[in-house]
């Protein structure tokens, strides 16, 4: 192992075992961030750009190694940030731990799976070099694989580093929107009758339905992109 792998592993060894003694899960949670509510609302009033810093440093490391909360990261950013200055956040910040994450797995894992798995490899590097960028695409768009999943294998892969960003920030986009969106929602919420309210009911029968949407919507694509020739 050289050097920078070494580091690497070290590094993540250090934020696994802080994160497991201090149980720093607890924190990304939507009862501890309600409890919290109002003392964090006001430090982003009086302190935006630093409270815009460290909810950004945050969500990256959460999504870079693969901590779980970055739903309910999403989710909290549209509360405090509101939809449009959240869903800004929230797309560069997962599209960057993404990316992070995306080259952890290269560096870590793709040299030795390509020596035990050559075969398959070569295999799937052929379908990337062809049709990358509209399979990752798609992988973004339909939430049928956990976000974590999908970073690691495309790291496997020979995927550009570049193209791996900018597909998933575009493929991501929608998802995030109605995510802050419905983020945004909660934080308007000042009663238990609050929750009943259709601007919150819409948002969540929204998220709910996205997966079903996004998933007719890339079966139409495969559909066109096929052609009548090929039916």
């Amino acid at each position: 192992m050289n050097k920078t792998r070494l580091l690497v592993v070290l590094g993540l060894l250090v934020i696994s075992i802080t994160a497991y003694w201090f149980d720093l899960g607890q924190y990304l949670t939507l009862d501890f961030f309600r409890s919290q509510q109002d003392r964090v609302q006001e430090f982003v009033a009086d302190q935006p750009i630093a409270a815009t810093a460290i909810f950004f440093a945050v969500y990256v490391t959460v999504t870079a190694v693969n901590i779980p909360g970055a739903t309910v990261m999403t989710l909290i950013g549209g509360a405090l940030f509101g939809l449009i200055r959240g869903t800004v956040i929230v797309s560069f910040a997962s599209t960057i731990g993404a990316t992070l994450a995306f080259l952890l797995s290269r560096l870590l894992l793709r040299d030795y799976v390509e020596r035990r798995f050559s075969a398959a490899v070569a295999r799937a590097n052929q379908g990337i070099a062809k049709n990358g960028a509209y399979y990752l695409f798609g992988l973004r768009l339909v939430p049928a694989f956990p976000f974590f999943v999908i970073n690691l294998v495309m790291g496997l892969t020979r995927l550009r580093t570049w193209t791996f960003y900018w597909v998933s920030q575009l493929g991501m986009l929608a998802g995030t929107v109605v995510c802050v969106n419905a983020g945004n929602q909660l934080g308007t919420i000042e009663s238990v009758s609050g929750v009943f309210s259709p601007q919150v009911i819409g948002s969540f029968i929204l998220l709910g339905l996205f997966p079903l949407i996004t998933k007719k919507i890339m079966e139409a694509a495969r559909h066109r992109r096929s052609g009548p020739g090929d039916r």
